[in-house]
């Protein structure tokens, strides 16, 4: 079963959160938008057009925004694992909620915000924040199914 002592989880949280962020990093600049999402951000903290956003306040805002994304999804899966339900299924749910969450999220706040996007670009930059959510999950599931393989076998 996937739990964390409350200090663990508060540790292994951004980790599991930087990590998942960096794997996105590999992942996003081979999309079509790429780094359009972390800009998105950017634009709307400071109500300037996406591709003339701040581009060390859309990294900043990106890090900033996967560690505590991190710390959220081993809040997650422990409450889910809470269920009883086997640490396969916590994972599984846990990271189809956490894709849920991050692309809704994103879809539903900065995007509408964001200034001077083309309305012909919303949907490529939902689709790519899309894949790079995904990648950041199955990074982030993985890390927390080894964390916890390690920490049982301890």
């Amino acid at each position: 079963m996937v739990e964390f002592p409350l200090l663990t989880g508060l540790i292994v949280g951004p980790v599991v959160g930087l990590v998942a962020t960096l794997a996105m990093d590999r992942v996003m600049p081979r999309l079509p938008e790429g780094d359009t999402a972390p800009r998105v951000a950017a634009s709307v903290l400071t109500d300037t057009p996406v591709d003339e956003a701040p581009e060390r306040l859309a990294s900043w805002v990106h890090y900033v925004a996967g560690v505590g994304s991190g710390l959220l999804f081993v809040g997650l899966v422990a409450a889910v694992g809470r269920l009883g339900v086997g640490s396969l299924v916590t994972l599984a749910v846990g990271g189809v909620v956490m894709t849920a969450l991050m692309v809704g999220f994103f879809a539903l706040v900065p995007l509408p915000r964001a200034v001077g996007l083309p309305r012909q670009r919303l949907a490529p930059v939902r689709r790519d924040w899309a894949v790079c959510a995904v990648t950041y999950v199955v990074v982030a599931v993985a890390l927390v199914a080894g964390a916890d393989a390690l920490l049982a076998g301890a």
